[in-house]
Parts: structure tokens; C-alpha cells; sequence
């Protein structure tokens, strides 16, 4: 149950059988897809999947900030999928046949539309998140300095006209139809695009920092998107998952995360496997234990 402004929402998420791949999604018993979730509740998280982020690939680096974009703008989704959809049609047409061309081009203006909103709304998510993280300097958390590698991306973060960025992309793939069938894959486009992140005091990439330091950077990162978001009007406060972070920060980090959290006055939820690391938060938060046969509550006193 989600309550805002006084007005619950029964809301229910899982999988139909065992092993689906797809979870589903509902509001009051009813199925909706799962970006509706954004209109009732956003989410934040950070969790020890995300700790080799700058190792990955590049495409694990996109999923990421993705996911940041479509906290603030959920329409994101939906394009992306629409992008998604309309490239493998097209790479079916190429390698499969018929490369018919007007098919093609059907194809190709819905990816040049769909691809140049989302380059537009990661640009502009970019350019927030470097600002409230700029704004930051004052956390003992490394700052970071970001930036998107995609053309498109980088078009409209220097304010090119979404028409002009849309044509761009529409010759753009109509060009590269011969080289795509060759390749079995789309070279073009901006899914190609990767989310570049430098330790700023270091002037180093976040791939060549230790591993304390890329936590810290990514944790940093999640807190100013949490920041940013807490401050949106006409939208719901972000809730802020935080799994096994506190084990890899310092004392003196983990009272200034917590006092964070606090002061940003989300509903946040952080695991761990270490009780005493969560001491400071004692008096301010509740504690649950977790085990085999259930959940009991600590003495938070």
C-alpha cells in the first residue's frame, strides 16, 4: 500500500510463475505496465551488483543511468522501448530480408524520433545530476565529473535542435543499412553510447580508482540523484534502497551518509549482514532483523 497526500494505493509486483523473466505489475488488482509504478513511487538504489559499474560494459553503464533518467522523467521508458522495438524489426529486415526500403525508412524515422528524445532527456538528466553534484563539496564523498560519450547525447546537451538531431539520425542509420547486415548488429544510434565518470580530485577515470573509491563515487552519485529528486514538485518523494553500503564506508562516511538520509527526509532502507554498523542510526530509525523464520524488530532505543 502507497499512501501520498492522504489517498492509498494498493500496488502489487512479482512474477506469474516461477522463473519468469518478466515481473508484473498492478494498481488496485489491475495490471499496468510496470512504468506506471513512477506515478505512485520512485525508486533509488544502490546494491552490490552495481559495484564493478565502471568495470562493466558499456551497456550495463546505460541500464544505470537509465534508470536515473527515468526516475525523473518516466516517458523515458517508453521511448526507449519504442527505440528498442523499431531496431530489431529493422536488423530483422537487414539480416533476414526483405531489406525492403521504405520499410526501412518506416522503421529508421522511428528510431531517429524515439532515439533523439531519449538522447535529449539524458542530456538534460546529466546536466542536472552534475549540478547537484557539484553542489556536494562539502560530503566526504569523491566528487565526480560526468559525462555521455554518445554523439547524439552530446548534440543535445550543446542545444541542437531536436529536428536537426532527428534528421541526423535518420540519414545516419539509412547509411550504415550495409554495414549494419554485415555486422548483425547496429552500430548506430544511441545505444552505442556509454556514461563516462572521472574522480574529480584525482583527474583519473573511475575504472583505473580503487575499489573504496568507485564505491564512494557511485554512492555519491545516487545520493544527489536522491537529493534531486526529493526536491521535485508535483511528483512523489524518491524512497532510497541502500544495500550493504555501509560495510564499505568508514565511520566518519557512514554518520555523514546517515545524517543524509535524515536530513533529506526520505523513506530510505539500508541492509546489511553487520548489525554495529548501523549503531549511529540507533534513536532515529527502526531496526529490523531478518532471518530464517521471519522479521523482529530491534531495540532502536
Amino acid at each position: 500500500m502507497i499512501e501520498a497526500e492522504g489517498e492509498p494505493t494498493r500496488v502489487g509486483t512479482g512474477v506469474e510463475t516461477a522463473g519468469a523473466a518478466r515481473r508484473s505489475v498492478r494498481l488496485e488488482g489491475e495490471p499496468v505496465p510496470p512504468g506506471r509504478l513512477a506515478e505512485h513511487q520512485r525508486q533509488v538504489w544502490l546494491t552490490p551488483a552495481q559495484d564493478r559499474l565502471f568495470l562493466e560494459a558499456a551497456s550495463d553503464r546505460r541500464r544505470f543511468f537509465d534508470r536515473l533518467v527515468f526516475a525523473a522523467e518516466p516517458g523515458h521508458a517508453a521511448h526507449a522501448g519504442a527505440y528498442e522495438k523499431a531496431q530489431r524489426e529493422r536488423l530483422r529486415l537487414l539480416t533476414d530480408g526483405p531489406a525492403d526500403p521504405a520499410w526501412l525508412s518506416a522503421l529508421e524515422a522511428r528510431m531517429a524520433q524515439a532515439g533523439t528524445l531519449m538522447a535529449d532527456a539524458r542530456a538534460r538528466t546529466l546536466a542536472a545530476l552534475q549540478e547537484e553534484i557539484d553542489s556536494r563539496g562539502d560530503r566526504p564523498f569523491p566528487q565526480a565529473k560526468l559525462d555521455l560519450t554518445g554523439d547524439w547525447e552530446r548534440m543535445a546537451a550543446q542545444g541542437a535542435d531536436l529536428a536537426e538531431i532527428e534528421a541526423r539520425l535518420a540519414r545516419a542509420l539509412a547509411a550504415a543499412r550495409e554495414r549494419d547486415a554485415a555486422a548483425g548488429r547496429s552500430l548506430t544510434g544511441p545505444h552505442r553510447g556509454d556514461l563516462a565518470v572521472i574522480h574529480a580530485e584525482k583527474d583519473r577515470p573511475a575504472a583505473e580508482c580503487s575499489t573504496g573509491e568507485q564505491k564512494a563515487l557511485i554512492l555519491n552519485l545516487v545520493l544527489g540523484q536522491a537529493a534531486r529528486l526529493s526536491r521535485a514538485e508535483s511528483a512523489p518523494n524518491p524512497i532510497l534502497l541502500l544495500d550493504e553500503v555501509a560495510a564499505h564506508l568508514d565511520r566518519r562516511r557512514r554518520a555523514a551518509l546517515f545524517d543524509e538520509i535524515e536530513a533529506l527526509r526520505l523513506q530510505a532502507f539500508l541492509t546489511g549482514t553487520d548489525e554495529h554498523l548501523f549503531e549511529d542510526l540507533k534513536g532515529r530509525a527502526q531496526g529490523v532483523h531478518v532471518d530464517a523464520s521471519g522479521l523482529a524488530i530491534l531495540d532502536t532505543e
